[in-house]
């Protein structure tokens, strides 16, 4: 996997973290960073600025790290009787994944289930925008989630969709454990039939002239109220 960028490069640098080899500019000048990748006796090729752009087009700061895929966790791993999990139904900007990455790992949140198409993947936006929460985080990738959600029900867990299909309002209700939260698409919200798999839909009311907020603004609201009823 490819991911870019100072901030990213340093934690990773750190933080230990597997990192196969590095590509800089040719004139990359951050003492720090380069104190860093000397420590760690990485290999470095050094590359102009097209050669870079050849690599990754992003804003990159000078600095390309060739890192080993994310290695995605299992079901089984994160499923217990006090549990609380977050399904994002096809969430497709990185900006807003690893946002929720870090708001769950800062929740306590025991994972979270991404599927395997239509979906934004790991990558550097998500590992920059989660700020260090990925390494703690467990991310599951599944083949469906209505068949992950059949799985979960079978293992006891409740099942929450934040939708504005519904009259329940998120903090009047009382949340029970173990626990699945669903988080819908930034356009077009939970799928239909995810939504009949619901055991509730809940919303946020909206006060203002904008009929709805941030995907990853609503799942930190709604999961900081479903943590009042977590023992």
């Amino acid at each position: 996997m490819i991911v870019i960028g100072k901030n990213v490069a340093l934690e990773l640098l750190k933080n230990n973290k597997k990192i196969n080899k590095i590509y800089l500019y040719d004139n990359f000048n951050d003492n720090n960073l380069l104190n860093e990748i000397t420590k760690r006796k990485i290999e470095v090729i050094y590359k102009s600025k097209q050669e870079m752009f050849k690599i990754d087009n992003g804003n990159h700061q000078g600095i390309i790290l060739d890192i080993p895929d994310y290695k995605y966790f299992e079901i089984e791993d994160v499923t217990n009787s006090n549990g609380f999990l977050v399904i994002l139904d096809h969430i497709e900007d990185p900006h807003n994944f690893g946002a929720i990455i870090r708001t769950c790992e800062a929740a306590g949140v025991d994972g979270i289930i991404i599927p395997e198409d239509r979906s934004v993947d790991i990558n550097s936006t998500v590992m920059k925008t989660s700020s260090g929460a990925l390494d703690n985080m467990k991310i599951i990738k599944v083949i469906n989630i209505n068949t992950t959600i059949d799985k979960l029900k079978k293992k006891g867990y409740w099942i929450i969709g934040s939708s504005l299909d519904t009259n329940q309002i998120y903090d009047k209700q009382k949340y029970i454990y173990p626990l699945v939260l669903i988080i819908g698409n930034e356009g077009k919200g939970i799928s239909k039939l995810t939504k009949e798999k619901c055991d509730m839909l809940v919303k946020i009311p909206m006060k203002g002239k904008i009929n709805s907020l941030n995907a990853s603004v609503s799942a930190g609201i709604i999961i900081y109220e479903i943590l009042k009823n977590r023992s």
